[in-house]
């Protein structure tokens, strides 16, 4: 159990002791040298933290600590602001009062940073709790704690399971303040309702610091699939449980008043909102009345087509960037995972659909499946290059997930895993794979980045974006640039990436030395010249294929395979169905299910 905060503020006077420090903290992880990953801003806000300083809010509104305390409430977004937890001791010791430091949202890959800036909290006296997916996807697979997160307990460290809503986190905020923080709080077994919970919203000084001034909504939670390397289904649930249209209104209004205007809707699968269409509704009257340039990035599977009217509201209501988790076009590959909702046959038609309507699309893809080589991953990027209207695909390593089923079948036979959590990111590889080898493996990831985003096929990609009415040619080029630039020269997922690194000397790893200044500064800024001399050399590569793609002839006439209209032997013809493992019983399926539909249709014909 977690004493009181101690030393740090064991001096302070009768009044100080009416205040309550709360410090949020969402952490971010070390790059291969040990430095956390940061940047002057980032890629993407954490919706984790706007929800937890939402509830916090709202329990300070409350007093939940009593009328006489006064709670202040500190955030910190490591990726784009440094932590300095000596800096926090000495501001809440001079302050006076009580706190709480609140790790949020920790991932696997961030939980040994999370333990890292952990402890000197601890060798302050002040308690520290970490909540997050590590936390929860461990409780909900492994019959036992793993022992990473054994050994922070064993420092002192509280850990939270579950999410905070329905005033859960009152519970903790009590008994930090009472000195009786618990060594767990586990609510993993009844997930709160959201509706009518307080909103997530982070001061526009947090969002400025992310590219775009982009902020977040989770209006959902849950998925009703069943992919074995997800962990969603097993923190969230896989019943999904939804955020009200009242409660979108006012999360969009009162980061509207902060001038914030671009979200990002953290749901998993917005799809599969049963509510997609009054949410919908509310965000297109909003859109025509008074936040007029409120615009959205969503996330959804390769059926969201195949609901009437999803892609035209979307796009009313302001949808422009669509997330789709594509994951592979091998169709053995796909059932191996248990993502049998995807399928092939759909993929071109989708795209295509959200192409007409003005999005800016993102595909998800996986590499290392049991059915995939080296050989077949580049013939399959290919493929896709040619086929398929796709904008930006972002490539991941196949990862055994602690809080998946992959990963506890892993876990339960023993299988090897790589033991250093920090690697756990999604572009590390730690596992082996059964048909390649480890350098194969590796090299078929980097190589398919290199595919995707070489010169020509952005020429391709900008083609495609300028011969639509609807389409967005320089902001689908700033898109590019930022998965190629990040994957090329930072060393990190675009996803984690930013806009100008930052490096801190004494920020290292615990375990790894402290570099010498006149080694450590020479180096940063040599790095920091030659990648701005390559991205602005790569940039201007780019901008003259855009001008040139601009002034084009052809430029309203171009087509290409992918864009093309559907035509009638495509499935006969196109390598998307010939030369991948199973495409054949992915047609066969199709075509029992299309012969199903057109029988039930005739059945229903009224009788003449």
């Amino acid at each position: 159990m977690v004493g009181s905060t101690g030393s740090a503020v064991e001096n302070r006077s009768t009044a100080a002791q009416d205040l309550f420090h709360l410090v949020m903290i969402k952490p971010s992880h070390y790059d291969d040298d040990g430095y956390p990953i940061q940047w002057v801003r980032s890629a993407i806000p954490s919706n984790t933290l706007a929800c937890l300083n939402g509830l916090a809010e709202d329990a300070r509104a409350r007093k939940v600590l009593g009328a006489d305390v006064e709670i202040r409430l500190h955030t910190y977004d490591e990726t784009n602001r440094r932590v300095r937890p000596d800096r926090i001791v000495k501001e809440i010791a001079k302050a006076g009062g009580k706190a709480l430091i609140a790790l949020v949202g920790v991932q696997s890959n961030q939980f040994p940073r999370a333990v890292d800036l952990a402890t000197p909290f601890l060798d302050a006296g002040m308690p520290v709790c970490i909540g997050g997916f590590h936390v929860s996807g461990c409780i909900a697979m492994l019959p036992e704690l793993p022992d990473d997160i054994r050994q922070a307990q064993a420092r002192g460290i509280s850990l939270f399971a579950g999410e905070a809503e329905e005033q859960r986190f009152d519970q903790v905020l009590r008994d930090a303040w009472s000195g009786r923080l618990a060594p767990l709080y586990n609510f993993m077994n009844k997930l709160p309702n959201l509706r009518g919970e307080p909103p997530p919203i982070l001061p526009e000084i947090h969002v400025r610091r992310t590219s775009g001034s982009l902020s977040s909504i989770d209006l959902g939670r849950g998925c009703p699939y069943q992919c074995s390397f997800c962990t969603i289904i097993n923190v969230q649930g896989r019943k999904s449980r939804f955020r009200s249209p009242d409660d979108l209104e006012r999360t969009v209004r009162e980061n509207y008043a902060q001038n914030i205007k671009r979200f990002f809707i953290t749901d998993d699968n917005f799809a599969r909102n049963s509510d997609w269409e009054i949410l919908f509704d509310r965000l297109i009257a909003l859109k025509n009345g008074d936040c007029p340039r409120i615009g959205f990035t969503i996330q959804v599977d390769t059926l969201c087509h195949k609901i009437p009217n999803f892609i035209e509201k979307a796009a009313r209501a302001g949808v422009r960037r669509v997330f789709i988790g594509l994951e592979n076009i091998n169709p053995d590959n796909l059932i191996a995972a248990q993502k049998r909702q995807n399928k092939i046959t759909d993929y071109r038609e989708m795209l295509q659909k959200w192409r007409n309507h003005g999005a800016i699309t993102c595909a998800g893809y996986i590499i290392g499946f049991p059915g995939d080589t080296k050989a077949s991953v580049l013939r399959d990027i290919e493929i896709i290059k040619r086929e398929l209207p796709l904008d930006i695909l972002e490539l991941f390593y196949l990862t055994p997930l602690p809080g998946s089923e992959d990963h506890q079948k892993a876990w339960n036979a023993e299988v090897w895993m790589d033991p250093d959590m920090n690697k756990y990111d999604l572009n590390h590889r730690v596992a082996h794979h059964s048909k390649m080898s480890d350098a194969e493996w590796e090299d078929a990831y980097r190589s398919a980045w290199q595919a995707f985003y070489s010169p020509d096929h952005i020429r391709t990609v900008l083609r495609r974006a300028a011969a639509s009415r609807l389409g967005r040619p320089g902001t689908t080029l700033s898109t590019l640039l930022w998965f190629k630039l990040v994957s090329s020269f930072e060393g990190v997922h675009p996803l984690e990436g930013g806009a100008f690194r930052l490096k801190f000397r004494r920020d290292r790893r615990a375990g790894l030395p402290i570099e010498n200044p006149l080694v450590f500064y020479p180096r940063y800024l040599g790095e920091s010249i030659v990648k701005l001399w390559r991205y602005a050399s790569v940039y201007w590569k780019c901008k003259k294929i855009l001008d040139e793609v601009l002034a084009a002839p052809d430029r309203w006439t171009y087509t290409d395979l992918a864009i093309a209209p559907p035509q009638a032997d495509e499935f006969e013809t196109l390598d998307l169905y010939k030369q991948t493992a199973g495409a054949d019983a992915a047609l066969a399926r199709k075509r029992r299910a299309d012969a199903i539909r057109e029988k039930t249709s005739v059945s229903l014909q009224p009788m003449p």
